[in-house]
């Protein structure tokens, strides 16, 4: 059996491919993104895109503890209810919502479901808002 030399094969498809963070079209047209990876005509696998979601939760995590420290004193279904919205929103967004955190901090929780759904956020993702909210007033 011959061995392709794993470490040498990814150096070389990195020099020929270039490697990108972002996406970006390529020079045929094709969405692409990391070491040449056509998401046009492949796009990710499932196991690829838990591995996405588990570092995006991570990460709000990670932001919601630079924002609101308090958030990790909370139920589990308030947790959720944060790192969902940081999910969605990013920390500039989301602190934004000072009379929401403020809510929270006071542990006024129709308060901070009432900021929630008086928003534009509200809005714009529709059943998640109300979802949220509840989950908010019944912790």
């Amino acid at each position: 059996m011959i061995s392709f030399e794993p470490e040498k094969m990814w150096a070389q498809l990195r020099l020929h491919e270039g490697e990108r963070l972002k996406p970006y079209v390529d020079t045929v047209g094709k969405v692409t993104i990391g070491v040449g990876r056509n998401l046009t005509d492949r796009g990710i696998r499932p196991d690829e895109a838990e591995l996405m979601l588990r570092n995006d939760i991570l990460e709000a995590c990670d932001e919601l503890d630079a924002l609101f420290p308090a958030w990790r004193s909370l139920t589990a279904a308030r947790q959720r209810v944060l790192i969902d919205m940081m999910f969605n929103l990013g920390r500039a967004r989301l602190s934004k919502f000072e009379r929401f955190l403020a809510a929270i901090k006071s542990a006024d929780w129709p308060g901070a479901s009432a900021e929630m759904l008086n928003s534009k956020w509200a809005e714009q993702v529709g059943a998640r808002a109300q979802t949220l909210a509840r989950m908010m007033v019944e912790g």
